[in-house]
This record gives C-alpha cells, structure tokens and sequence, in this order.
C-alpha cells in the first residue's frame, strides 16, 4: 500500500510539473493585450433626464413616451456649434461601444457637460459610475472653457429650454438674470441647479474621475506636489490634493486653481491631465473672488506664457522622471496644441479675417515648440470638434503629435482609441458613432415647436427636413447643414459669398476660362461650401459623404486655381478657397494611423507597421 501511495503522488506531482510548464509555454505564446486608451472630447452633456433639487420643475412631456424631459429648442441646436439633446443618446451608444471593446480607460480631454451646471454635472457623474460599477471602466477628466466656465460660482441660465406649446422655456439660477418676451418665452423657472459650478463644486461631484488619488493608482500627483514615485503615498497624495494646495496666481492679487494632474492607473502608462484653463483678469482692479472678474478660457494656451508658464516645468520635469523609469506618456488637454486647418489658417485669416472660423483659438507657434522640447510625444485635445492630426517638429529635433478629438455633438460624431504596443508605437483609430438607439425620441416635441414658430411666421425658419432622418450620422449631417445656412454664411465676405451661392461648377470654373464636364453643371458652389465645411471638420471621414464625380470635379478646380494669377478680388477669393480646400485634403493622417515615438513619424496605419 506505501508503495502505491508514493507512486500516486509522484504521479501527481510529475502532472503538477508538466501543467506548470505547459501553462508557462502558453504564456509566452500568447501576447498580452495592449493597452487601449479611449478618449471623447466635448461630450457637452445635458442631461435632459434630470431634475433640478430646489424646484417642482419636471419638464416638459414627451408625447412619444410619456416621460418628463428637459431638452433644449432644436432652433437653439440649429444655431450652435453643437446639439445639446441628442448628444445625451449618443454618449451613452459611445460608452456600449467602448464596453464591447472592452477597453477600461477612458478619458476626457474637457467639455463634458453644457456648461458645467449642477443638474448635468450630476447626470454626468451617475452615468460614469453605472459603467465604472457595471465594466469596471476608470475615467480621466480634465477641464474644458464650459465646465468650469469661470473659476468660481456662476449665477446663469438658458432661455431656450424647450416649453409647453413649443415656446421658450427660460431657466435661471436668479429670476431678475432674464426679461421675458412675453410671445415667445414662458415665465422663468428659477433654480440653483442651472448655475455655473467652479471648480470646487466641480471637484466635490467629479474628483473621483482623475481629478483626485486613487488607492488602485499607482501613481498619482500635482504641479504642487512635493513627493516623486520613491517617496508616493497614498496619504500624501489624499492631502495635496485638496483644492487649497492647488492654487496659482494667474496675476497679482488673483489666485485661482489648477487642477492639473499625473496619473498612473495601470502599470507603465503616465496620463499627463493638464488643466488648460486660464482665466485671465478683465482688469487688475477686480475682485479675485468675482467670477465676473475673469475672462472666458476658451483661447486655451496662447495665455500659457504670462499666466501660467509653470506648467511647462512641470511636464518636461515629470517627462525626465517617466523616461528614467520607463513609463510611456500621453498628455491629454482640453485645449489644441497644434494648428488644427492643417496649417491652412494664415489663408482662412487672408480670406475671412482674424476674427472668423474661431481663429482666435489657433495656437501660436511657440506653444507646440515649449510643449514638444517639455518632452510632449502625444497630446489629445478636444476644444474645436472637429476630427484631425497635427505634427511640429522643433529646431532642437523634438516632434509633437497633436490627436484633435472629434465630438460626439457635432459633425462627423465620434472618438478616438490609441491603442500602446510594446515596439513604442501607438495606434490610433478614429470610431465613428453613426447608429445611436433612442435619438429620435424628442422629434414629437420638435414637431411641437416647429408648428409655434410657424405660426409666429419666425424668418429663416429651421428646416423640418431633419425630422426626416434614419440615422444619428444623418442627423448630424443635417446639423452641420443648417449650421452652414443659419450662422456660417455670415463669415463669408463679398464678392465670394454671393458668387458661390448662386453659380454651379461648371461657372465657377468659366471664371478664369476653364472647363469641366457639362455634367459638373449639376452641382452648385453651394454644395461646394457644404463639402468645404464637412472635410474642415472630420477630415477625408468626410469622404464617405461626398460623391466620387464630385470630389474629382473639386480636384479639377484646385489645379485649375492653382495656376491662376488673381485679376480681381472675386478670383483672389477663390484662388485662396481653394488653396485651403486642397491643404484640408492632404493633411496628416486623421482617421486611423500609427505614431512612433522614436522619431515622431505618422503613418497611414497598416497591420505590418504595428507586428
């Protein structure tokens, strides 16, 4: 019986052996999965699901559904740079989508809600921790010039919220902020919850999101802090990250905060969350504590050098400390670090003046050259929703990518995934969120107020047609075209804009004695602008909704344009319309590419670049 006991457990020690090495064998055949890093810029949500804690205010009923929402107006949708209701849908369609992929980081580069109100700053915070609890994804967040929109307590309001009877429905943080018209404008629901949050309150409903240390972290710290990774703990992070020890002066005698951090939330990955806020005082003799007393953040870094050059230290010293421990860095900001027209807005200031297509959001030069020779590879931005990649390199060799987020509330809707491999190259894919359940349940209640406006005989009405749509990529497409119609037309100036509104292709051309295909008649200079402003924002994805003949006819115009010698201000217009168009179809790589740290290089992506 001994014997056969021994023998037993040999055997089964000789099969414990064999599984051992079997399972180690595995192991080395089958790869770990890179690391993936979702990023959504310009969420800009508004929880239209909400509800306000100090009022009996529930909304507006839904025809369709029965529920009480609070959305804003499609006119107020039509005339802004973003939907406000609709985007709600579809961020919740990006979240599934990035659960499927099972990706488990997600971060945030600024303008997570409308405007960093209570109500939705809330919505927001119970919608990521559903999908923290139910995926268990971590989300990073820095700050966007609409959450906070100031640095302290803002008193403000909408007053086009949609009503009863498709009127205004005005909501403010005070009742005397708003005088109503009496035709179009219910009376006023007042409520705190519709105030703009500063940072603390953002803080208080959002810090565990990045803004704050993590005990799964393995990293965490400060511009302020005064411990490195051999010396970290938890405590010590806890206490430094307390709003009071973040604080600069932006200017004598105004002290506001920076909520910049370092992140380690999975071994080997640094996320650089730079707070590009900067609220520069209206006048030095202001109340620091006044939210009045500042500027909006919306320029972003132009202001970096004379009100917050710090940063910069920060980064190149936390840069040093990742390369010495072998951490691979990506720097995420609400704000663009690089040229974002593909280098084409010295032409765009030519042609529409300083003051148009946001070009006071354009970085200056130098903010890409501090940022890349800080030791900056990769930066994600947001800021301006639109899709595209931005490459500087600087005189002492070092090369910056700059990644520009589309978002999910305008035109072409999306995110980015970059996904690290282990031969120190990133991927980066750009998803596009085109099927979106449930985003047409508030058409009933625009149907509503189209009919109220009708009646009112309101002028350049919005058009109904986007009632007609099947799809959230078509809805917002229908969103950029009535955008163009309703607000961007009025940046064009004379002769060009009357010319290219009212000729086709074929005269266009005729112009400076060329021709195209008697066919090419077809299509107007409108369509043109149409396509001008769908390539401007989402990059050759536009392609996808442009015609073939179109796009070779368009191609036919640039070198026919090219040659041109301007006779007239009209030709000087469009030899310069169509010098932009052509620098907008051959930037850098937008849709999906690869980035080598080595040297910098973007490459279209192909599977043999990334094995």
């Amino acid at each position: 019986m001994l014997i056969i006991s021994m023998k037993k457990t040999y055997l089964i020690f000789l099969i414990t052996i064999i599984s051992f090495f079997s399972a180690c064998k595995q192991s080395e055949q089958v790869p770990s999965k890179p690391q993936q890093i979702a990023f959504m810029a310009d969420v800009h949500l508004t929880d239209i699901f909400g509800h306000f804690t100090d009022s009996d205010y529930k909304g507006i009923q839904n025809p369709a559904t029965g529920e009480y929402v609070m959305p804003r107006s499609m006119a107020s949708q039509l005339h802004s740079t973003r939907i406000f209701n609709e985007n709600y849908f579809a961020f919740i369609a990006a979240l599934d989508d990035i659960a499927k992929r099972e990706i488990k980081l997600v971060a945030f580069p600024g303008d997570y809600t409308d405007d960093g109100q209570a109500v939705h700053v809330r919505g927001l915070r119970e919608i990521l921790e559903k999908y923290e609890k139910q995926y268990g994804m971590q989300f990073m967040i820095t700050t966007g010039n609409h959450d906070p929109v100031r640095p302290f307590h803002h008193e403000a309001g909408k007053r086009d919220f949609l009503g009863e009877g498709g009127k205004n429905q005005p909501v403010f943080s005070k009742a005397e902020m708003y005088n109503i018209n009496a035709k179009t404008d219910l009376p006023v629901i007042v409520t705190g919850d519709i105030a703009e949050l500063g940072y603390k309150g953002i803080l208080e409903e959002l810090g565990s999101f990045g803004f704050t240390p993590n005990e799964n972290y393995h990293y965490w710290s400060t511009p302020f802090a005064d411990y490195d990774p051999d010396n970290y703990s938890f405590e010590k992070a806890q206490e430094l990250s307390n709003l009071s020890n973040r604080m600069y002066e932006v200017a004598p005698g105004f002290t506001v905060p920076d909520v910049s951090y370092l992140v380690e939330p999975v071994e080997g990955i640094w996320l650089i969350a730079i707070d590009g806020n900067i609220y520069v005082p209206k006048s030095e003799r202001g109340d620091e504590n006044d939210p009045d007393s500042y500027q909006s953040a919306s320029l972003g870094f132009n202001n970096l050098s004379d009100n917050k050059d710090y940063l910069v230290n920060w980064v190149s010293k936390v840069v040093e400390e990742a390369k010495a421990r072998g951490k691979t860095v990506i720097a995420f900001s609400h704000y663009p670090m690089v040229d974002f027209n593909d280098d084409a807005s010295p032409i765009l200031k030519q042609l529409l003046g300083d003051n148009k297509w946001q070009l006071a959001r354009v970085p200056e030069e130098r903010i890409a050259k501090v940022f890349a020779d800080a030791g900056i590879k990769v930066h994600v931005a947001g800021h301006m929703h639109i899709n595209d990649t931005g490459l500087r390199t600087t005189s002492k060799g070092n090369t910056m990518v700059n990644i520009q987020t589309p978002s999910l509330a305008a035109y072409q809707p999306g995110y980015k995934i970059l996904t690290i491999h282990s031969d120190n190259k990133i991927e980066v894919e750009t998803v596009k969120i085109d099927s979106v359940p449930r985003f047409k349940e508030l058409f009933p209640l625009y149907e509503m107020e189209f009919s109220f406006l009708k009646s009112l005989g309101e002028d350049n009405l919005w058009d109904k047609s986007i009632l007609e749509v099947d799809s959230y990529h078509d809805f917002m497409l229908w969103h950029l075209k009535e955008l163009v119609r309703l607000r961007f037309l009025s940046d064009w100036p004379e002769p060009i804009k009357s010319f290219i509104t009212e000729k086709n292709l074929v005269e266009i051309a005729a112009l400076i004695d060329t021709e195209l295909p008697n066919e090419a008649a077809q299509f107007t200079g409108y369509d043109l602008l149409i396509d001008f402003y769908k390539i401007r924002n989402a990059d050759l994805l536009a392609l996808a909704d442009i015609s073939e003949e179109q796009l070779k006819l368009y191609q036919q115009l640039i070198e026919n344009y090219k040659t041109v010698e301007p006779k007239d201000e009209l030709t000087t217009q469009l030899k310069e319309f169509f010098e932009i168009l052509d620098m907008f179809l051959n930037g850098k790589p937008a849709d999906h590419f690869t980035i080598d740290l080595n040297n910098g290089e973007v490459k279209e992506y192909s599977q043999a670049i990334v094995e």
